[in-house]
């Protein structure tokens, strides 16, 4: 990848990482830092107990993983055992680091899930930087239900807000993301918002691509957009 890819890899993970400092990266695993380094990004977990912990540094070459899958291939190498040859090992400021290979590891096949909260801030940060003509503009957010998303946006038109709902997944819905700004003008997914006055009109996005039925019993296509 070309310096520009890199630093904007470095700052997408930084941004997804950000909610770990109020949360548990995995059981006594505490989010310290994310560094950058050359073609690689780094971060910095402290493990263990408040009587005995040590700090490891764990390095993830760039673009061998995408960044929304960091926290869990993080979670995955700090709750099972991984074994690390000499040349994979080194200590820079007083940390332990170790040199990741993705590719070698092997996911752990009942992961613990991704706090919601890191699943909403992924969303919330996608939309926030979003403005122009094109894109809705993410007014407020509230997350309701079992794994439910509630997204104020402004319409393309400037008529009143919609509150469009979407289902949280353990993968972003990167997709859905960037079809927002269309699906939220589409009546197929809209109903009244009687019970929410903070939006003009709901947004019922949570079937979708799957193929699950509209509000209105219509279907939506995965294949349309």
């Amino acid at each position: 990848m070309t310096d520009s890819e890199d630093r904007a890899q470095q700052a997408d993970v930084t941004r997804r990482m950000l909610c770990f400092l109020n949360a548990p990266v995995a059981a006594y695993c505490r989010l310290r830092g994310v560094l950058p380094a050359p073609g690689a990004v780094r971060v910095a977990i402290r493990a263990g107990d408040q009587a005995h912990t040590q700090d490891f540094l764990y390095e993830i070459p760039n673009g061998t993983v995408a960044s929304y899958s960091i926290p869990g291939l993080l979670r995955t190498v700090l709750t099972g055992p991984q074994l690390y040859s000499s040349s994979d090992v080194g200590e820079v400021m007083g940390m332990t680091l170790l040199r990741l290979r993705p590719q070698e590891i092997t996911p752990d096949p009942d992961p613990d899930p991704e706090p919601e909260q890191g699943r909403v801030l992924a969303v919330v940060h996608a939309l926030a930087g979003a403005d122009g003509d094109e894109n809705p503009f993410l007014v407020g957010f509230l997350m309701h239900g079992r794994g439910l998303l509630r997204l104020y946006v402004q319409r393309r038109d400037g008529a009143g807000i919609v509150g469009a709902d979407i289902r949280l997944t353990e993968t972003p819905a990167t997709g859905l993301i960037a079809s927002l700004p269309a699906l939220v003008e589409e009546e197929q997914y809209r109903r009244p918002a009687l019970d929410d006055p903070h939006c003009d009109v709901l947004a019922d996005l949570t079937d979708w691509p799957w193929g699950g039925a509209g509000p209105n019993g219509s279907s939506s296509d995965p294949t349309r957009w």
